[in-house]
């Protein structure tokens, strides 16, 4: 079993990381901006989309092409932190345990690994996750510049002055009941991937 040096896990994370969510970033901000019309309906407010047809038509027409890409930088840094917590973590702890422990390359040390994995991930995650809904939430003027924050680390800072450090980990435990099965899905279905194509694992 080789091993992937861990920089080049860190590096190789970030990346798959950025580049993903870049990509995404149009339907996430319409997702984390559909996710707070029950909490505008909570509080007497009228709702601003009718479905994800009428969100993504409602943010072209006031912000153009850029307004999809509203909150993508603060966005980016939450997926590279999520993605290098995971892959590093995955991959240094089942090193670890099989060279080690008593416990081979199997399905229980992948298992191990990977709820390793989606604590990391959630406690790297879960600080860029806050600031990253924020900034998406925020309202916005007419060139689509927000209201609130000039930028992630405004936000990061105002949050913490305002509420305290522990306000970044607002929603930790949902992130990571939601985190963790997703990691073992993956981490799983890939080492079985790998086994049934013969592919040694890394």
């Amino acid at each position: 079993m080789s091993s992937i040096p861990e920089m080049k896990s860190v590096i190789g994370g970030m990346m798959a990381g950025v580049i993903g969510q870049f990509l995404a970033n149009p339907t996430d901000l319409v997702k984390v901006q559909m996710q707070m019309e029950g909490k505008r309906r909570l509080e007497g407010k009228p709702l601003r989309f009718r479905g994800v047809h009428h969100a993504f038509a409602k943010i072209l027409a006031e912000g153009g092409i850029r307004g999809l890409w509203a909150g993508w930088i603060p966005n980016i840094q939450r997926a590279a932190l999520v993605n290098m917590g995971d892959l590093t973590t995955y991959d240094t702890v089942k090193h670890y345990l099989v060279l080690n422990t008593p416990l081979e390359d199997n399905i229980s040390t992948h298992g191990l690994s990977s709820l390793c994995s989606g604590l990391v991930a959630s406690i790297l995650g879960t600080p860029a996750d806050v600031i990253k809904s924020r900034i998406m939430n925020q309202p916005r003027d007419k060139q689509g510049r927000g209201l609130l924050y000039k930028s992630s680390a405004d936000c990061l800072i105002q949050a913490v002055q305002g509420e305290g450090f522990l306000s970044l980990y607002k929603g930790f435990l949902p992130s990571w009941l939601r985190m963790t099965p997703w990691s073992m899905v993956f981490w799983l279905t890939y080492e079985k991937i790998r086994e049934m194509s013969g592919v040694s694992p890394f």
